[in-house]
């Protein structure tokens, strides 16, 4: 069961590529680009519900090593539940690899929370926010 957990939560062994494997494991979903806004917010559940599942299992995640991506999976996804189209989508991918990786604010007091859901909360919430941006973006210019 721990090598199942270790897979889901590698994102089937994304989160191992050098360097950044954060960028990795964000990047593996952009093909929801593509798809209706519906199918990301859907990934975003189920990449958060597994992830769940799989971080909760392993010790070695109470320090969110580098190689667990399954929480930018997540997060990645529910940024791009917000974007319409491929320029929607490059800047909810900048946004949120920039609040991940600088954890302004709740992202940062997410993560410091530690545990399973600070593992995936401070991603969740990097998606939140970088979605936000690029709907405010949509709203104001044309």
């Amino acid at each position: 069961m721990a090598g199942l957990a270790r897979a889901v939560a590698s994102v089937g062994g994304v989160g191992f590529l050098r360097p950044g494997p954060g960028s990795w494991g964000s990047a593996t979903v952009l093909p929801l680009a593509l798809a209706p806004n519906w199918a990301a917010l859907l990934a975003a559940t189920l990449f958060t519900i597994v992830g769940l599942w799989a971080v909760s299992r392993l010790p070695e995640a109470e320090t969110d090593p580098g190689w667990i991506v399954v929480d930018e999976a997540a997060g990645m996804s529910l940024a791009l539940a917000f974007a319409d189209g491929l320029l929607a989508s490059a800047i909810a991918f900048s946004l949120f690899r920039a609040f991940d990786i600088g954890k302004p604010g709740p992202i940062g007091w997410l993560d410091r929370r530690g545990g399973t859901m600070g593992v995936l909360g401070d991603d969740l919430m990097a998606g939140l926010l970088a979605g936000l941006v690029v709907l405010g973006l949509r709203m104001i210019l044309p």
